[in-house]
């Protein structure tokens, strides 16, 4: 058999190419990619590349790795031309470059260079050059649309419902978040052959200025729009008070607190009642989030409230803070019955002497503990920093289970009271 019908191996085809004047001038580039490519490279001069680049040949490039030292910056037009015919291809451009102005430099990223590697090569930088422009960049990740599509209704009149905890540490934005986010997706009840109203119209306020974190649970951004519309409420409308809301999952609308940590007397009275106002005519239930600290317009959020959740635990300062409250607020001849005392981290059902230590506490207090949350332990906290509602990161956690059973009874009495005012 001659060898002439020998089968002979195909070429490799060519995956790369450098383009210089004169590639010799760079040896390491020439060490680097034997190195990296084996003999899938070629090498081409400033004059070769643009008609090369027009070959069919050409459709297997990966990348060009353009050379260039202080004696080719007079060339620039046609490196630029260079890098422009690849980009319109889909070829990777890197630039080796040796005392090259920072002006050229930035001229040929600007026409669409991928990477700039500066010559002498370091060790091992041309392979990581490569696989950087050579690796997909990964997916950007979906952003979920928090911008607050709900359009003003302004003929709502919603239940106000504050939580303020006694001590720090209480749980009241827990409860606050999820109690929000129970109501906002309470099924309506369902009537044959009449259509089922849609679901409550919910927003939470996070009128903590200072530490406030219902952002945070819900990992929502903050904005200078809250702070702009808190500065101004005297012109604020329902559009305007709308547009500084963000929407988590588009279902529960929500102030969050200023950038910015502000006084917590920034805001008078009569602001804080616009604000409240204005959230009533536009949704069924308005949940807020009450610093632990008691101030001026205090009062206000008391006054409109319906029902003002207070959280507690089993401890002296949960006691003796509440006890203060008390005080301070029958001594101002303020509607204290509103309080609704929520014990969180309460003992279990079994737990006999914890349940008589609830009793005391409730006598020494003279106050009625009317609801009781249970330890949803160390998932509880990890959830939050998640930033999603426990229904949706632990939905059968115990004190989720008991947020969603208050928040049906808070909407089971609203909507008698309002069959019965129909």
């Amino acid at each position: 058999m001659s060898s002439t019908n020998m089968l002979q191996p195909e070429p490799q085809p060519i995956t790369a190419c450098t383009v210089s004047r004169d590639v010799q001038n760079f040896d390491l580039l020439i060490e680097d990619m034997e190195s990296c490519l084996g003999e899938s490279w070629g090498d081409l001069g400033f004059g070769d590349a643009l008609p090369f680049l027009e070959q069919p040949e050409a459709a297997d490039l990966e990348f060009i790795a353009i050379a260039l030292d202080a004696d080719d910056e007079g060339d620039l037009s046609i490196i630029s031309e260079i890098v422009r015919a690849a980009k319109q291809r889909n070829i990777k451009v890197l630039l080796i470059a040796e005392d090259v102005s920072p002006a050229s430099l930035h001229g040929l990223l600007r026409e669409g260079g991928d990477e700039f590697v500066p010559y002498p090569l370091p060790e091992g930088e041309l392979a990581q050059a490569i696989d950087r422009v050579l690796t997909p960049p990964e997916p950007a990740p979906v952003v979920p649309e928090i911008q607050n599509k709900l359009k003003a209704s302004g003929d709502h009149n919603g239940v106000v419902i504050p939580v303020q905890g006694m001590s720090g540490g209480t749980g009241a934005t827990t409860l606050a978040v999820n109690l929000a986010w129970e109501l906002a997706n309470m099924e309506p009840p369902k009537v044959k052959g009449v259509d089922a109203p849609p679901s409550p119209r919910v927003c939470i306020l996070d009128l903590d200025f200072q530490f406030g974190s219902v952002s945070t649970y819900l990992d929502l951004p903050r904005r200078e729009s809250v702070f702009e519309m808190l500065q101004d409420t005297e012109s604020m409308d329902s559009e305007s008070f709308m547009h500084s809301l963000l929407s988590f999952e588009q279902k529960l609308q929500v102030l969050t607190a200023p950038t910015d940590l502000i006084p917590l007397d920034l805001l008078s009275p009569e602001d804080i009642e616009r604000i409240i106002e204005m959230a009533r005519t536009n949704f069924d239930y308005v949940i807020i989030d009450m610093p632990m600290t008691m101030v001026e317009w205090s009062e206000t959020v008391l006054q409109k409230a319906h029902v003002y959740f207070a959280t507690l635990e089993l401890d002296m300062r949960s006691a003796q803070n509440t006890l203060r409250i008390k005080r301070a607020l029958q001594s101002e001849q303020l509607p204290f019955e509103k309080l609704r005392f929520v014990l969180n981290r309460a003992p279990k059902f079994t737990d006999l002497n914890g349940k008589s230590r609830i009793k005391r506490l409730a006598e020494s207090l003279g106050i009625s503990i009317e609801v009781l949350l249970p330890d949803g332990g160390k998932a509880i906290a990890q959830n939050a920093d998640h930033g999603v509602p426990m229904a949706e990161g632990i939905g059968k956690n115990p004190l989720r289970k008991e947020i969603a059973k208050l928040a049906k009874s808070v909407h089971e009495v609203n909507s008698t009271d309002v069959a019965a005012t129909a």
